[in-house]
Order: structure tokens, then C-alpha cells, then sequence
């Protein structure tokens, strides 16, 4: 039987992704004992590897496909096919962002200010063409964690670090003065396993599974029904990605009608709706808008 090999991310991304390819149509089961998940598809076999190093895996060959941040990709210098960007919406309110951080009572207030200074980072690679680019020396080092209390404890001049919000690094006396990129996960192939047709159509069935699972976040089906002759006010109040489906029922007095809209609109819907005449109103959730 032909299989495809898959990465999942541990750490970090290992939940949101396990969860966005349930959504997808695979069920994936995890067990503290292995770095093997169960899957229920016969032509995947999955493998727990860290996002730091996912990308080297899938560029070997050891795995065919993989998820991991574009920032590890970009550090490893990966030779790998960008397949699609995965942003997962709910489980990371936004893109994550590599920042240059100092003391707040740092005399550091550019990033020029940092020639002949020390930066600990786990983005070591990056870090380094970060500064050469900009024509500025600096000593850059490899942390193994607790980047941030490396300024803090004076070890260390900057460090370059990953944040969402930059709430954690100011609630710790921080100060941001550049940022190097803006990172979220994407899914890769190994160039080899992407110019094989059985993998390659194994892998878009994934990729557009995945998108729709994606599309549907923050997005619920709606549907009720309407008094004929009200269903023009009904369509102008009504959001939709196309138009609305209409279909007539047994009382020709009477349509359903059914749309996808955004969550968030909801609530200011409903009640203009029910003016309107809907009755029936159902809200219900989606998996995969495709």
C-alpha cells in the first residue's frame, strides 16, 4: 500500500493542528508513550517532530509532508515547497512576531545601537543575516530558553524572541526597537514526494481540506423561513459569500432560505430577521466552508 508520511508539530502547534485536521476529516490520536499518533486513514502514518526541525525532515525526505512556522523554515534555510499558509484564526488570534527586545531602562533605543553588542536568540541563523544586512557586528548566541530573562538578569544586551501581542514582554519591563518577521504555520512538502502523482494528489486532497476547515473559522450556516412576500426585505439585510439559497416548501406561501455568514454578525442579525418576518431561525456551526 503507497503511504504518505506526515509531521505534526509537537510543542506549541500540536493542538491546534490535531484539532484543524479533525475539522479536516481526520481523526488523529496522540499517545504520551509515542512519537507515532494514530491516524484514521491508511495511507498517512503520522510523526511527532518539533517545528524547529520539521522542515530539515521534510526536505531529507524522511517525511513527505509537514506543518510547521514559516520562521523555522526561513532559520533552516529549508529547500522544501511551500504548499499552503495556515493561519489558524481561533487557536492564534494573529501572526506571530520575532522582535528585537531590550531593558526598558536600556540606553539601547535603535537597532544600530546594538553594534558590538551581545543578542541571544533561538533564531540564531536569521538573527545573524537580520544584522548583516543592515551592516551592523554584533556577538549573536544560541539560547536554550528563558530568553527574555537573559536582559533582564543583564546576561545579555537584546535578545530577538517571538511574540503575539508583546503584552508578556512589557508586563516584564521590555522594550521592543525592531522586528525581524512576521511567522505563522505553513504546510511543506519534500520536493520529490510533491513531483510523485499518487503523494501530490494525496497531499492537495489534505491541502484543500485543511483551506476549507480554515474558511469555515469564525463562519456559521444560517437558515429559516420566510413569507414569500417578504423575501426581498429578508436578502437585503442578509450577508452571504455568494447569495442566498432559496428553495420553496410545501406551503407555496412560505420559502427556506439558508446562507453562511460570519459568527460575529449574528446577534445583530437575528432581531432584524425576526422584523422581517423569519421564523425557524437556526444557527448552526460548520467544518469546512469549501
Amino acid at each position: 500500500m503507497k503511504l504518505l508520511k506526515l509531521g505534526i508539530p509537537k510543542g506549541s502547534l500540536e493542538r491546534a493542528s490535531i484539532e484543524l485536521l479533525r475539522r479536516s476529516g481526520w481523526k488523529i490520536t496522540v499517545s504520551s508513550r509515542s512519537y507515532f499518533p494514530t491516524i484514521d486513514d491508511p495511507e498517512i502514518r503520522c510523526t511527532l517532530v518539533r517545528a524547529q526541525e520539521m522542515s530539515r525532515f521534510v526536505e531529507m525526505g524522511t517525511l513527505d509532508l509537514g506543518l510547521t512556522g514559516k520562521d523555522w523554515i526561513l532559520e533552516n534555510e529549508s529547500d522544501v515547497v511551500v504548499v499552503q499558509d495556515l493561519v489558524y484564526s481561533k487557536t492564534t488570534q494573529r501572526p506571530a512576531r520575532w522582535v528585537l527586545v531590550v531593558s526598558e531602562t536600556s540606553p539601547i533605543k535603535r537597532v544600530e545601537d546594538l553594534a558590538g553588542k551581545k543578542v541571544f536568540t533561538e533564531l540564531v541563523k536569521y538573527t545573524h543575516k537580520y544584522f548583516a544586512e543592515k551592516g551592523i557586528k554584533v556577538d549573536v548566541e544560541f539560547s536554550w530558553g528563558a530568553t527574555e530573562a537573559k536582559v533582564v538578569e543583564g546576561l545579555a544586551d537584546a535578545v530577538v524572541e517571538v511574540t503575539e501581542t508583546g503584552d508578556t514582554i512589557r508586563a516584564n519591563g521590555l522594550r521592543i526597537i525592531g522586528e525581524l518577521m512576521i511567522t505563522y504555520p505553513q504546510l511543506i512538502a519534500n520536493k520529490e514526494a510533491w513531483a510523485d502523482p499518487w503523494k501530490r494528489a494525496k497531499m492537495e486532497q489534505i491541502t484543500r481540506l485543511l483551506k476549507g476547515a480554515l474558511d469555515a473559522e469564525g463562519m456559521v450556516g444560517l437558515k429559516m423561513n420566510v413569507p414569500k412576500r417578504r423575501l426581498k426585505e429578508i436578502i437585503e439585510v442578509l450577508p452571504s459569500i455568494t447569495a442566498p439559497t432559496v428553495a420553496d416548501l410545501y406551503d407555496q406561501e412560505w420559502v427556506s432560505v439558508e446562507t453562511v455568514i460570519s459568527e460575529r454578525t449574528v446577534r445583530e442579525l437575528i432581531p432584524q430577521l425576526l422584523k422581517c418576518g423569519a421564523v425557524g431561525i437556526i444557527e448552526y456551526p460548520l467544518n469546512k466552508v469549501i
